[in-house]
């Protein structure tokens, strides 16, 4: 499943274009194109140009800050850090079943986070291009055009964000970097009037959650291109189920799949993740290309999200999404769907589920019992596993016996995309802007095919890898005085 421009053959003769910044993305990438006299594309890669050493410098750190501390990765998706870290610590302290409470406050949060992850990205950063196409002017193709010409629809993917972000709020104390869970457990419960004011807008934000489904539902399929062809890549998948093979967020056990929706594992313990994924390094990206043991680097690699996910799983608990993915499914007529695209199709399908489990959460009595920790024999290996909005999230540490942290490993949803997002741009690189002359509005469609994948890049970059490094020692008055390079085989020079 190796691209056709994964490489190229002399890359110096070629001419180089640089998409940089990468807009309407969390964090910072750029993706190059290595194209020839004729304008034919040789090489398209995507490449994450900042470093955050999360892994690194935890190291020495207690293990009972990790919840809070690992969070600061991320300012969209920090429950799902505080969540994973906190579920790996649980194991640290002996917890392998939380009180009811516990989990279930967990759950509320987790489904607030993704309701309101879901919603940016939907409505603020990828909906311009949707209801506006991919060559509408640049100065239109945005959250405030969207604003001008449907303020309906730009009104209700503000307020539901909003809801989702008072979930947050009210389960973990604050709406971004919150302590609401704790190795063991969570430090508070919901208070009957905290859910009565999380049922006063619950009915409404369902019926919002249906009208977007709908809206993207009419979009993809009145589009074949979207339906079928665009950033097409044929992926594994990678996904938490639940133990009947249910969609699952919070936990379960790991599923994938081959393109062909033919299983390759299932109800795998994410205890033992290690011993089904392995991590590859490349010298042009501080992200890792994670792949599936079994299959190696060039046949294992895989896609984890929403699109995974709705494609994984045997079915929602919840009838209104369950019924839209049934639809979800027969538009792939007998086959998983692998358009890009689609993956905003998913996405809104999860938007609705999280939406109807919060209903179904707030009437259970338990969110406010008082029973909100649990401890038990201490071990020295933790390892947590969830599906955050972007994917499937992994967080594992090792601690010394006096609780410091010795080892820290994180498999971020984006790393686990890295290489479906190369496939897909090279995918988009050879149908749409091989042979042509370059514009913006095809351009463009490179950050298309890399915003469905919702990348969140400042999450994704932890390991140094082998990528170059160059710095350089300037005077008072910016004359160079000094310069030390590493190549890519680690090699230093002045």
């Amino acid at each position: 499943m190796t691209s056709p421009l994964e490489t190229a053959r002399h890359p110096e003769t070629l001419r180089r274009v640089c998409i940089e910044p990468l807009t309407r993305v969390e964090g910072h990438g750029k993706v190059t194109l290595l194209l020839d006299e004729e304008d034919h594309v040789k090489q398209a890669r995507l490449h994450i140009v900042e470093f955050r050493g999360f892994e690194r410098f935890i190291q020495g750190r207690p293990y009972w800050e990790l919840p809070v501390l690992v969070q600061r990765l991320c300012g969209i998706c920090p429950v799902s850090h505080h969540l994973a870290a906190a579920k790996a610590c649980d194991r640290l302290v002996g917890v392998d079943q939380l009180p009811p409470t516990a989990e279930k406050v967990r759950r509320l949060m987790h489904l607030g986070q993704t309701l309101q992850s879901h919603a940016l990205h939907f409505f603020h950063l990828s909906s311009p291009d949707l209801l506006f196409g991919t060559d509408d002017a640049i100065a239109h193709r945005n959250i405030v055009g969207v604003i001008q010409d449907h303020p309906e629809i730009a009104k209700q993917g503000v307020l539901l964000r909003k809801y989702g972000q008072e979930v947050i709020r009210v389960t973990s104390g604050k709406r971004i970097h919150g302590t609401g869970a704790l190795p063991g457990g969570v430090n508070k419960n919901v208070s009957l009037a905290e859910r009565d004011l999380l049922l006063a807008d619950i009915d409404q934000v369902v019926d919002w959650a249906e009208q977007a489904v709908q809206l993207i539902k009419r979009i993809i399929l009145s589009n074949p291109d979207y339906h079928y062809h665009f950033a097409n890549v044929a992926a594994n998948t990678l996904s938490l189920v639940a133990p009947d093979g249910g969609f699952e967020l919070y936990d379960g056990g790991l599923r994938a799949r081959d393109p062909m929706g033919e299983t390759l594992f299932d109800h795998q313990p994410d205890q033992g993740y290690a011993e089904l994924l392995r991590e590859e390094i490349k010298p042009w990206s501080y992200m890792k290309f994670p792949f599936i043991a079994a299959l190696g680097p060039e046949e294992g690699w895989y896609r984890v999200g929403p699109l995974a996910r709705v494609n994984n799983c045997d079915g929602f608990h919840t009838p209104l999404a369950e019924q839209e993915r049934q639809d979800f499914a027969a538009a792939g007529e007998g086959r998983p769907l692998q358009a890009a695209l689609t993956t905003h199709w998913a996405r809104l399908i999860e938007l609705l589920h999280c939406a109807e489990a919060i209903r179904e959460l707030l009437a259970d009595p338990d969110l406010q019992g008082t029973q909100l920790r649990r401890l038990g024999t201490p071990r020295q290996l933790g390892i947590g596993v969830l599906e955050a909005p972007r994917g499937t999230l992994f967080h594992h540490y090792e601690i010394d016996p006096d609780g410091l942290v010795t080892r820290a490993n994180l498999i971020v949803s984006t790393t686990n995309n890295n290489q479906a997002m190369n496939e897909a741009i090279c995918r988009v690189a050879r149908d749409h802007l091989d042979g042509r002359a370059l514009t913006e509005p095809l351009l463009n469609q490179i950050e298309v095919a890399i915003r469905a994948y919702d990348p969140c890049l400042s999450c994704a970059t932890h390991a140094l890898g082998r990528m170059p490094l160059e710095i350089e020692l300037l005077d008072a008055a910016g004359e160079r005085i000094g310069r030390l390079q590493r190549d890519g085989d680690g090699l230093c020079r002045a």
